[in-house]
């Protein structure tokens, strides 16, 4: 068996790996599937054709019509493979177009050339040299190279700058291999490259789409953990850091539960609209995460209701709520002239026997009684608000 017998072995090998691949990747499209498995058998068709044109070159006592279809085969194919190692990567913008309709003419040249001698002249001996026309199809051959590249830069910034590297890297190696086989024709390297080449965008392309999956469940991940309206932590959120609590065991001395309700939001609702409520809610995630950002975690547990998980001192807390109560005098909207919080807190060490559920239900009910404290200071009928 001769050396490039070898190669092309290896790399028809090559190929039905990577179909087995592709079969076995669930994360691929039938439509990308179906891609892939064309761009590869082109590569091999192209290595096929190539090795075929060698092997009957110079075979006296045969008709030269095989050679000539072999090596007509073969100037079609190889552009082809090229362009189906770009069509891997599953582009569609103008350079593809572009790169399409020049395979396409190149296909129909080559066609008519097997008839005219333009490219391939075969003597008696069954050997074959260049025809005249040899420098069009050399002229496709390196604008296909060209175009390549430059689909290859364009796919790179797809990526994250540091995933670019090692896609421009398995390009060059592409590269270098048709240039060692062009450059000295002894050395068959071009579609061995394009093999490997092809193995490695299957990789790189696999553990591109990984990422981006992982960015996308943290993406999610992130939108389930916030609130939309006002951008701290959801109810959601806020039931995770309880399981947290609970799955540590003993709870820090130094925890904090801060229930915080709105005073008057129905009222604003009722009488001002919702978008007034809207903005009395985001006033309130502003004040109470201006005191906490740094402290706690801050939820919205429900339409009006914060909670806040925090460590700290009993001082840092004392001068928290001072904080907050400053901040909420302070605040005025556009739509809403003012914004008070009804507040309860329970500190862990103070009640060290008590689970995280029991600690927020002793300081939601102290929020109770501050807001009932409300009402009776403000003369307001409950059932109402």
């Amino acid at each position: 068996m001769s050396y490039y017998s070898s190669i092309c072995i290896l790399t028809w090998v090559t190929l039905g790996v990577l179909c087995i691949l592709v079969s076995e990747n669930d994360r691929l499209s039938s439509r990308d599937k179906r891609i892939l498995y064309i761009s590869y058998a082109l590569i091999a068709l192209s290595a096929f054709a190539e090795w075929l044109g060698l092997r009957l070159d110079g075979r006296e006592g045969m008709p030269s019509w095989p050679l000539r279809l072999a090596k007509t085969t073969d100037y079609i194919l190889t552009p082809l493979a090229g362009g189906a190692f770009i069509f891997q990567l599953r582009l569609r913008d103008r350079v593809n177009r572009l790169l399409a309709w020049l395979l396409g003419f190149n296909a129909v040249f080559q066609i008519i050339a097997a008839f005219t001698g333009w490219m391939v002249v075969i003597d008696k001996q069954n050997h074959y040299t260049h025809g005249p026309f040899y420098t069009v199809y050399v002229a496709i051959y390196l604008l296909v190279i060209l175009l390549m590249i430059v689909e290859s830069v364009l796919y790179g910034k797809k990526f994250r700058k540091q995933n670019r590297a090692s896609l421009y890297a398995i390009m060059f190696l592409v590269l270098v291999g048709v240039a060692l086989q062009e450059l000295t024709p002894v050395c068959r390297t071009a579609y061995i490259a394009m093999s490997i080449g092809a193995a490695l965008i299957f990789i790189h392309s696999s553990e591109f789409a990984q990422l981006s999956a992982d960015d996308h469940i943290n993406e999610q991940q992130s939108l389930i953990d916030t609130d939309a309206l006002t951008g701290v932590g959801s109810r959601f959120a806020y039931e995770a850091a309880l399981r947290e609590y609970e799955t540590a065991g003993k709870l820090p001395e130094g925890l904090f539960v801060f229930m915080i309700d709105i005073n008057g939001l129905k009222k604003v609702n009722d009488t001002l609209g919702h978008d007034a409520g809207d903005e009395l809610i985001k006033g309130a995630a502003d004040c109470v995460g201006q005191v906490f950002e740094e402290k706690g975690r801050v939820f919205r547990t429900g339409g009006d209701e914060f909670v806040v998980l925090a460590e700290m001192t009993v001082d840092e807390a004392d001068e928290a709520l001072s904080m907050l109560k400053e901040a909420s005098d302070e605040w005025k909207g556009e739509k809403v002239e003012e914004l008070g919080f009804a507040i309860g807190c329970v500190n862990a060490s103070a009640k060290p026997w008590l689970s995280v559920d029991q600690l927020v239900r002793e300081a939601d009910m102290a929020m109770y009684a501050a807001k009932d404290e409300y009402y009776r200071t403000h003369n307001i009928q409950r059932r109402i608000i």
